[in-house]
C-alpha cells in the first residue's frame, strides 16, 4: 500500500468515526448545559466551594468567576511546582525554579499546555497528577463554559442573564470531560500505554551511557490531554513518544479525541439555539478548512524533492515510522487547527511551507474546528463578522441568529480578533530585536525566524506546541511567552462574554425576506473567505519573512 493511500484511507476511517459521535455527544452536551438537576458529587462541590448554582449570571459576574477561578487556579500551581522537592512522589526532582513555575503555571491554567522543560526530567507523580492533569480537566471546562455562555447569549433574549459559571464549570468536567477521559484512558491503556506510578528505571544502554525513564499515569493524561485539546506531555517527545502513542491505532485515536468535542459543540450550538442547520453551517465551515488544510499540508510533505529525501522515502526527518507522513501530517493538521498542541512529528522538520501550515493553523485562531468551547466561540465571533460584512455588501443592518450586529456588537467582534495577533506580532518584533533572545535559536535566517514566530503564536493562542530548535528555557522566554498565554486566554474571553450580554438584552429579530440566510452554503462560503481573508491581511508579512521565504528558497 502507497503512503498515501494509507493516508487517505486512515482521513476517511477518522471522518467516519468522527461523523458517528456527532450527533449522540453533541445531544448530550446540549442536555447537560440545559439541565437543571445536580447529581450528588456536583452539590459536594458546590458546598465546598461555597456557590449557589441556581443563580443566574450577569456577563460580569460570569467573567469575574472566570477570572477569579483562573487567578486561583495559577497560584495553586505555581506553589505547587514551588515546593515540589519536599513533596513525597517528586521522583528526587528539585523544585522549579520561579520563572518556569510561572510559566508552566500560566500554561496549563491558560489550556496552552506549552513546556519548556524536559517532563520526565523536571516534573514527580504528585506535580503530574495533582497540578497539571487536573488543570487539564478544569482549563478546558473554562473554555466550555464560556463557549455556552456565548450560545445562551444568541439563544435567550430581554436578559443579561447567561447562567451560572460554576454549575457549567462543574457539569462540563464532571459529566462530559471525566467519563470520556475514563473511556480514553482504558482504550490507550489496552493498546499499549502504560499506566502507573513507577520510579526512575533503567531500560538500557543508549549510546556508550544508561538510559533511563520513569514510569507515571500516562494513559489518563494522554486522554484528557487530547479530549480536552491541552497537549502538555508527560514526556519530552509528547505524542511522538511511544509510552503515550504506542502504534498506529492509537495515533488515529488520540486525533480522534482531539476533534470529538470541537467538531461536536457545534451540534450543541445548533440544539440551544433552536436551529441545528446553524450547527451544521459551523460545522461545515470548520471541516472545510480542516480538510483543506489537511490536503495541503500532503502536497508539500509528499512532494519533498532531492536525492536524501527520495532515498529515505519521502520528507520522513522528524517523523516517526510508526505513523509515516500522511497520519503525521493529520496530526500536525488538526493539534494545530485545535489548540491542542500535543505532537507526534517535529514541525521544525516539515518542508518549509509545511511548517507554515502549521503556523497558518494558529493563526487562524485555531477555529477549525479549534479548541474545546474556544473554537466554538472564536467560530461565532467569525460568523458575526461575516454578516456584518454581508450586510455593508447589501446595505442593511447585519443580523445573526435572530439578533442586530449594531456597533456595539462589531467593537467587541473586532477587539477579540485583533488581541491575538498584536501579541504574536508585538512579542516577535522585541524578541527579535533584543540580542539575548535571539541567542536561544538554533537556526538562523528564514528558519530561525519562523522558531521565534511559532513560539509566540502557539503561546498567544493557547496551542502549546512548538517548533523545536528554540531554547524557550530562559527568563525572558518564560516569562514573556507566560504572559501572551495568560492574555491570550483571558482578554479575548471578556470580549466574548460581553458580547453575550448585549446578545441577550436584545428583543429577537423577525426574519423576512431580505434576511441573510446563515445557514446556506452560500454563507459557509463567505465565512471560509472572511477567515482566510482577515488573517491573510493580518499575518502575510511575517509568514513571507519565515515559512513562505524558506518553502520558495528550497
Amino acid at each position: 500500500m502507497s503512503p498515501e493511500l494509507a493516508g487517505a484511507l486512515q482521513l476517511l476511517a477518522l471522518i467516519a468515526a468522527l461523523a458517528l459521535a456527532y450527533r449522540p455527544l453533541g445531544d448530550y452536551m446540549a442536555r447537560v448545559y440545559s439541565s437543571t438537576k445536580q447529581l450528588r458529587v456536583e452539590k459536594w462541590i458546590y458546598k465546598a466551594v461555597g456557590a449557589n448554582p441556581s443563580v443566574e449570571m450577569r456577563w460580569p459576574a460570569y467573567l469575574r468567576g472566570v477570572l477569579a477561578f483562573s487567578a486561583v487556579s495559577v497560584l495553586f500551581l505555581y506553589l505547587l511546582q514551588r515546593v515540589q522537592g519536599s513533596l513525597p512522589g517528586s521522583l528526587g526532582f528539585s523544585s522549579i525554579d520561579p520563572d518556569q513555575a510561572f510559566n508552566t503555571a500560566a500554561s496549563f491554567v491558560s489550556n496552552t499546555n506549552w513546556q519548556s522543560y524536559y517532563g520526565e526530567q523536571a516534573m514527580g507523580h504528585v506535580v503530574q497528577t495533582g497540578g497539571l492533569a487536573v488543570q487539564n480537566f478544569v482549563s478546558a471546562a473554562v473554555g466550555m463554559a464560556v463557549a455556552v455562555a456565548l450560545v445562551r447569549g444568541f439563544a435567550r433574549s430581554r436578559t443579561g442573564e447567561l447562567g451560572n459559571f460554576w454549575a457549567d464549570l462543574v457539569r462540563g468536567t464532571v459529566r462530559i470531560l471525566l467519563p470520556l477521559s475514563v473511556v480514553g484512558a482504558i482504550v490507550l491503556v489496552a493498546a499499549g500505554a502504560i499506566q502507573n506510578f513507577a520510579g526512575i528505571h533503567e531500560v538500557g544502554q543508549f549510546m556508550g551511557g544508561t538510559q533511563e525513564w520513569n514510569g507515571g499515569a500516562v494513559a489518563s493524561q494522554e486522554a484528557i490531554k487530547e479530549i480536552g485539546t491541552n497537549g502538555g506531555g508527560y514526556f519530552n517527545a509528547n505524542s511522538a513518544h511511544p509510552f503515550e502513542n504506542p502504534n498506529a491505532f492509537t495515533n488515529l485515536f488520540e486525533i480522534f479525541l482531539i476533534l470529538l468535542i470541537p467538531f461536536a459543540l457545534t451540534r450543541t450550538f445548533g440544539k440551544m439555539v433552536g436551529s441545528v442547520k446553524q450547527g451544521y453551517a459551523i460545522l461545515a465551515t470548520m471541516a472545510t478548512i480542516w480538510v483543506g488544510f489537511v490536503l495541503l499540508m500532503w502536497a508539500t510533505e509528499f512532494a519533498g524533492h532531492g536525492p536524501a529525501l527520495e532515498a529515505a522515502g519521502g520528507a520522513m526527518e522528524g517523523k516517526e515510522t510508526r505513523f509515516g507522513i500522511g497520519a503525521s501530517s493529520i496530526f500536525a493538521v488538526s493539534t494545530t487547527l485545535t489548540s491542542t498542541g500535543a505532537v507526534d512529528s517535529f514541525h521544525s522538520s516539515f518542508t518549509g511551507l509545511g511548517g507554515g501550515i502549521t503556523l497558518l493553523g494558529m493563526m487562524l485562531g485555531e477555529i477549525a474546528p479549534g479548541g474545546v468551547g474556544s473554537g466554538l466561540y472564536g467560530m461565532l465571533i467569525m460568523a458575526i463578522i461575516a454578516v456584518f460584512i454581508a450586510g455593508l455588501m447589501v446595505g442593511r443592518t447585519p443580523e445573526y441568529l435572530g439578533k442586530k450586529i449594531g456597533t456595539r456588537e462589531i467593537k467587541l467582534a473586532a477587539c477579540y480578533i485583533l488581541i491575538t495577533p498584536a501579541l504574536v506580532l508585538c512579542f516577535t518584533a522585541a524578541a527579535m530585536a533584543l540580542d539575548t533572545p535571539a541567542n536561544s535559536m538554533t537556526n538562523s535566517g528564514a528558519h530561525g525566524f519562523s522558531e521565534i514566530l511559532y513560539a509566540y503564536t502557539s503561546g498567544a493562542n493557547n496551542n502549546g506546541s512548538a517548533f523545536a530548535g528554540l531554547n524557550a528555557d530562559t527568563q525572558w522566554f518564560n516569562t514573556t511567552i507566560g504572559l501572551a498565554m495568560l492574555l491570550g486566554r483571558f482578554i479575548p474571553m471578556v470580549f466574548v462574554l460581553a458580547l453575550a450580554g448585549s446578545l441577550a438584552e436584545q428583543k429577537p429579530v423577525p426574519e423576512t425576506a431580505g434576511t441573510l440566510r446563515t445557514d446556506k452554503p452560500l454563507y459557509t462560503g463567505l465565512l471560509v473567505g472572511t477567515i482566510m481573508i482577515i488573517t491573510g491581511l493580518t499575518y502575510f508579512p511575517a509568514l513571507a519573512l519565515g515559512p513562505l521565504a524558506e518553502g520558495l528558497a528550497s
